[in-house]
């Protein structure tokens, strides 16, 4: 039970690093887009950490 809630956090961390690549290769990136990105990627970060 454990390692599929890992590995779902480990999906939607690699997502949210898309998204972040994505944003930050605009033309104009969005800083509030981007900072919200980081914010939920380093959730994710420690929540793993945690378990």
């Amino acid at each position: 039970m454990v390692s599929s809630h890992v590995a779902a956090l480990k999906t939607k961390h690699a997502h949210i690093e898309a998204r972040l690549r994505e944003e930050m290769n605009r033309p104009a990136p969005d800083d509030t887009t981007i900072q919200t990105l980081k914010k939920r990627k380093l959730l994710i970060k420690e929540e793993l950490a945690a378990i």
